[in-house]
């Protein structure tokens, strides 16, 4: 755990930082397993123990979670506008990860965002190539919630026959952007949804059909 470390405010505050992960090997590891389960299991909720870890708001521990582990030197990231307007987040960011904060999303990794229901649109960040695939960006939305009513159905890689996912909050028409996102395949970006204890993936692989009304 990083400790004695601080961040500079705007107005010239000192902000302690925020620790990481308690036992980085350990809890990296296990954060690294519910992730690729979620991406192997489309639509499966998957539990994400967050330990001790109490990241600067507005990010959540659970997508604190998932960044210590994914986010490395090698990955650009782009932070939605309410997480780039925290100088602590972005400072427990760049210490305990080292990930370049990009401004442009075509240019990331990964996509951090912390107001799903202001996302910009999916295909707004890097899809891909042909050659290269995974080259695309991987986004995550914090705050969500797994209970909702309206859910859509899962075919494809990792699932029987079909399966089902319901998150919120999620910007309009979302669901047809990530109809035609994947149906790129196997261009596109894949998406992670990070709840309070709780995370599901959508991987480009994965088709989506709404649910009829």
């Amino acid at each position: 755990m990083e400790t004695g470390t601080a961040t500079t405010n705007p107005d010239g505050r000192q902000t302690p930082l925020a620790a990481g992960f308690a036992d980085p090997a350990h809890d990296a590891q296990a954060c690294f397993r519910a992730i690729m389960n979620a991406m192997a299991r489309p639509g499966t909720l998957q539990r994400l123990n967050t330990g001790t870890l109490m990241p600067p708001a507005p990010l959540t521990p659970v997508a604190a979670a998932i960044a210590l582990t994914l986010f490395d030197y090698d990955t650009p990231i782009w932070l939605d506008r309410t997480l780039m307007s925290s100088e602590p987040v972005k400072a427990f960011l760049r210490f305990h990860t080292g990930a370049p904060i990009v401004s442009e999303p075509v240019e990331a990794a990964f996509a951090l965002v912390a107001d799903p229901k202001q996302l910009i649109p999916l295909a707004s960040f890097n899809q891909g190539s042909a050659e290269y695939p995974d080259e695309s960006t991987t986004v995550i939305l914090s705050g969500q919630s797994f209970d909702t009513s309206e859910k859509v159905i899962l075919t494809g890689p990792g699932i029987k026959e079909t399966a089902s996912l319901a998150v919120n909050p999620v910007p309009p028409a979302f669901w047809d952007q990530v109809i035609s996102n994947n149906r790129q395949f196997p261009r596109g970006i894949d998406l992670i949804f990070a709840g309070r204890t709780d995370i599901a993936a959508l991987p480009r692989s994965t088709s989506v059909k709404l649910t009829e009304v």
